[in-house]
């Protein structure tokens, strides 16, 4: 009879063992999907490339002005593991601070660990730039440096339960050569 209870013993305590071992290994499991796919990065805005369709300029010192129309590709990189939907915004390009243009970036849906690709056009112009500016040696010299800001709101979707609100932002700045109309510098940060 001792050895029976000793047999029946010995079964039950394996038994816990392999339960406390099944729930260790899911726990470990549970932890590991919550560090690495439930965690929610905030998506990335860049300007990827940008055109000059167009440019005018005036570099008399009585008068500078430019008329620029640009063609941008704005892309949103997301990098969760569900879907970021935003809504519309608009990107704004500014000279020394002042605002030259404004595109309009539509609403979208950037795929799981996808990027979003999106053309903006943007007519730029400096009727709201001051007379006193530098506008007039920066367009003799044939470097136009813009800087181009955009906010993006929405939302990252995990399995479509979880919603976490999320905001991109862009920040580039854009060197245009005058002369050869072109754009030579594009750098984001």
């Amino acid at each position: 009879m001792t050895r029976g209870n000793e047999d029946s013993r010995r079964k039950r305590n394996r038994c816990f063992q392999y339960i406390a071992g099944g729930i260790i290994l899911q726990t470990i499991i549970i932890v590991l999907f919550v560090v690495f796919v439930m965690r929610i990065k905030t998506p990335k805005v860049r300007l990827d490339s940008v055109a000059v369709d167009s440019l005018t300029a005036n570099s008399s010192p009585s008068s500078p002005s430019f008329k620029v129309q640009i063609n941008a590709l704005v892309t949103v990189k997301n990098k969760n593991f569900g879907h970021y939907k935003f809504e519309g915004s608009k990107v704004t390009f500014s000279y020394k601070g002042t605002a030259v243009g404004e595109g309009t970036i539509a609403k979208a849906k950037a795929k799981a660990k996808r990027t979003k690709k999106i053309n903006v056009t943007v007519s730029l112009n400096s009727n709201k730039v001051s007379s006193h500016s530098q506008l007039s040696s920066d367009l003799s010299s044939g470097n136009l440096t813009l800087t181009a800001y955009a906010k993006l709101d929405g939302k990252v979707h995990l399995f479509k339960v979880i919603k976490k609100k999320k905001s991109a932002n862009l920040n580039c700045t854009v060197q245009v050569d005058t002369k050869a109309k072109v754009v030579h510098v594009l750098t984001c940060k």
